[in-house]
């Protein structure tokens, strides 16, 4: 198994975050792991993307030009990777800020309302986790047991407690997500 992600939202949206913790899952159940992260020089509001692969085998370069699975979270993302996405790959995204839907008929295409679903349970910080939870719903690349164990390395001590609200949202990605 070996899947080529590409993650883009505006920064502040949690992209960076999503792919390395999504890596980081990969390293806890013995993958082999890139993470490449790509953003311009604004803080919040810019654009920001990053590679993942997680793979059963060596991966021998992490530059991509194309993907199995887009995760797209705005209009400039979709309209960017969508055309990169591989035959037969995956495209997910987030309705909030998406005007024009994507319309690919030689790709798998999923509709999360992760942003909605986080404004619902009050806490924005956890819209980066409910979109990963409807990846792991439609490709299970890792394990909800790997990515808790990510949690507790990637994340401070201090914000450990936010753990089982983290999980909680995995969980609801992946009750939310559906074929577009």
């Amino acid at each position: 198994m070996k899947k080529e992600i590409i993650i883009s939202g505006f920064g502040g949206q949690g992209v960076l975050s999503m792919g390395k913790i999504l890596a980081y899952s990969g390293l806890m159940e013995d993958k082999e792991v890139t993470w490449m992260p790509s953003y311009g020089p604004e803080q919040r509001g810019g654009t920001a993307n990053c590679t993942v692969i997680v793979s059963d085998e060596r991966i021998s370069s992490p530059i991509l030009s194309r993907y199995d699975i887009a995760i797209v979270l705005n209009q400039p993302s979709l309209d960017r990777f969508m055309p990169l996405i591989k035959p037969g790959g995956i495209l997910i995204y987030d309705s909030y800020g998406i005007l024009n839907k994507p319309s690919r008929s030689d790709i798998h295409i999923y509709q999360i309302d992760a942003m909605d679903k986080a404004a619902e349970l009050k806490n924005a910080k956890v819209f980066n986790m409910i979109v990963l939870g409807g990846l792991l719903k439609v490709c299970p690349v890792v394990s909800t047991d790997g990515l808790k164990k990510a949690l507790y390395k990637t994340l401070p001590e201090r914000h450990h407690e936010m753990i089982p609200l983290n999980m909680k949202a995995v969980q609801v990605g992946m009750d939310l997500i559906e074929e577009a």
